[in-house]
């Protein structure tokens, strides 16, 4: 028997749940039990409250990460525009941080398990990162921050990545789960599940076979070039850009207040060899500023942390004696206050 677990967290979206659970409970009808599905959470039998009006549905078990079959991980349902605990990124951050992201790092690693999600669900397990330079999809929202976790984002409603289905946006829960059926239980069942629903998959399923399309694009000397992003930055030698440098030369303590919390880094930043280069410090992780670059007064950089999640953020600053003020941003998330002042 297949057996699909859909799981649940607080402030999870109820379509992205509903819709496949219906879907998966259909197929066992019309294959005769061949299937079954329950709700579940990472930790055990509970009620669950949804991020729409504060629905409650009963999770029945405990997730189990070395059962064979489908796991499926719902995204959220929260603020959109704010900031605040009850945005979807800080919702999603909260789930990422219990047993949940340990539990499917764990399901990934079994050959019987397929991993599905929908919408948002596969930010929450990039958040995590578990996804680093894995093909998937989200909602169109969240493309650009599903890319600065280290996923690569496919624009596709459907991403086939072996142990890894995802699907993007809310009402796509239906065609992963379809897609799923097809996949496990055959065409014939997906099709009277369809039938019954009087509702037909969208889009082509996206998998990494067959043929490439070809590139008709090349990139122009304005498009990025990732290679260099990693080199430092020159920045010349006239005596006003050594003067602008000199004023972010040091070591700093700063405060990234974001969603989910405040992360604590440490910048060392110098000036030398008409090159600015730094190094950023958080616990015990310490990792190259990358691409600094100096331009009109501010100093602009990337960085990859993994903590609190797994994000490639953008900062950028300004100092006026020894304070730092300025903001880190990754892709469509809101900006998140920098404060920081120079210890030496």
């Amino acid at each position: 028997m297949l057996t699909v677990q859909v799981v649940l967290f607080d402030g999870f979206d109820l379509l992205d749940a509903i819709a496949p659970y219906e879907v998966f409970c259909a197929a066992g009808m019309n294959a005769d039990n061949a299937l079954s599905v329950e709700f579940v959470t990472a930790e055990g039998p509970r009620a669950v409250t949804s991020g729409i009006n504060g629905v409650k549905i009963e999770a029945s078990g405990r997730l189990n990460p070395e059962r064979a079959g489908i796991i499926l991980v719902p995204g959220a349902a929260g603020d959109v525009e704010e900031d605040g605990p009850d945005s979807i990124p800080a919702i999603l951050a909260r789930a990422m941080n219990t047993e949940l992201t340990g539990m499917i790092r764990q399901a990934l690693g079994q050959k019987d398990i397929v991993v599905a999600t929908v919408c948002g669900g596969s930010l929450l397990l990039a958040m995590g990162g578990l996804l680093e330079g894995r093909p998937a999809v989200t909602h169109h929202l969240g493309m650009s921050v599903l890319e600065a976790t280290g996923a690569v984002p496919v624009s596709a409603r459907v991403v086939d990545d072996g142990n890894l289905v995802s699907g993007g946006g809310v009402t796509s829960g239906l065609d992963v789960a379809l897609y799923l059926v097809e996949r496990e239980l055959g065409p014939r069942i997906s099709h009277a599940v369809e039938q019954l629903f009087e509702f037909e998959r969208r889009g082509t399923v996206w998998r990494a076979a067959g043929m490439a399309p070809v590139r008709l694009k090349t990139r122009t000397d304005d498009e990025p070039n990732i290679a260099a992003d990693k080199t430092p930055m020159t920045y010349g030698t006239p005596d006003n850009k050594l003067t602008q440098a000199s004023v972010f030369e040091g070591d700093w303590d700063t405060t990234v207040a974001t969603p989910v919390g405040k992360l604590q880094v440490k910048l060392s930043i110098s000036a030398r060899n008409g090159m600015i280069q730094g190094k950023a410090t958080q616990g015990n992780e310490t990792v190259a500023l990358l691409n600094p670059v100096l331009l009109d007064n501010k100093l602009t950089w990337s960085l990859q942390i993994t903590k609190p999640m797994r994000l490639n953020l953008k900062f950028e600053v300004a100092a006026d004696g020894d304070h730092m003020t300025g903001f880190a941003k990754a892709g469509m998330l809101p900006a998140s206050k920098l404060t920081g002042h120079r210890v030496s």
